[in-house]
C-alpha cells in the first residue's frame, strides 16, 4: 500500500528536526567560507587592447573589402598570438618556469564584433605578473607580427595597468557561500 505525506506532517517532520537542518546549513556555509577564503588562490586578470590593421594603401584605407579582411584575420591573429613563435619570447623575456601550452591556458583572446580590436586576457595568481605577461604579449606580438603577415598598423590601444588593490576575479566567494548554504539546506 502506498503512504501519501500531508503538508501538515512535512511541516511537521521539519518543525521537529529543524535544529539539524540549521546546523548543517551553518556547518556547511563554514566549510565553503574556509575553502573560499584560505584554500583557493585566487586569480587576476589583466587585459591589454590592441588593434591591427594590414597593409594597404591610402585610397583603399576605408573600402568595405578592407574592413571586411582585417575581421576576417582576426581569427587568425587568435591563433598567432597563443602561438610558440609569440609565447617563446614572452617567457624568456620575464623569465617564465612555463612551457608556451602552460602560457597559453593563462590567455584568452577575444573581440567585440565586427571590431578590429583585440583584447589580450591574462589571468595569473600574481596580479603583477598578469599585467606584465599581458603588456609583454602585445609588445611580442606587434614586433613579430610584420614578419609573419602584411600587417603594419598594430596599435596598442591600452596597456594592462596594475592596480592599488587588485580584485581577483576567482573564486567568487559569495557565490561559493550560497551554494554552501544550499547543499546544507539539502542535507
Amino acid at each position: 500500500m502506498e503512504e501519501t505525506l500531508s503538508l501538515q506532517e512535512i511541516a511537521g517532520i521539519i518543525k521537529k528536526r529543524l535544529w539539524i537542518i540549521i546546523i548543517l546549513t551553518i556547518i556547511s556555509i563554514g566549510i565553503s567560507a574556509g575553502i573560499s577564503y584560505y584554500v583557493l588562490t585566487p586569480i587576476y586578470q589583466a587585459q591589454t587592447q590592441i588593434l591591427v590593421n594590414q597593409n594597404s594603401s591610402s585610397e583603399d584605407v576605408y573600402s568595405w573589402q578592407t574592413t571586411e579582411t582585417d575581421l576576417r584575420l582576426i581569427n587568425t591573429y587568435h591563433v598567432i598570438i597563443t602561438s610558440p613563435v609569440i609565447l617563446t619570447p614572452v617567457i624568456e623575456t620575464l623569465n617564465l618556469n612555463l612551457t608556451p601550452a602552460q602560457l597559453t591556458s593563462k590567455i584568452s583572446i577575444t573581440n567585440e564584433n565586427d571590431s578590429k580590436v583585440v583584447n589580450i586576457n591574462v589571468e595569473d595568481g600574481n596580479p603583477s605578473m598578469a599585467v606584465d605577461i599581458s603588456n609583454t604579449v602585445a609588445e611580442v606580438f606587434k614586433e613579430k607580427i610584420p614578419q609573419l603577415m602584411s600587417v603594419d598598423n598594430i596599435s596598442i590601444l591600452s596597456a594592462a595597468k596594475l592596480s592599488e588593490n587588485p580584485i581577483p576575479i576567482k573564486p567568487n566567494k559569495m557565490l561559493n557561500i550560497a551554494i554552501g548554504s544550499l547543499i546544507g539546506l539539502m542535507f
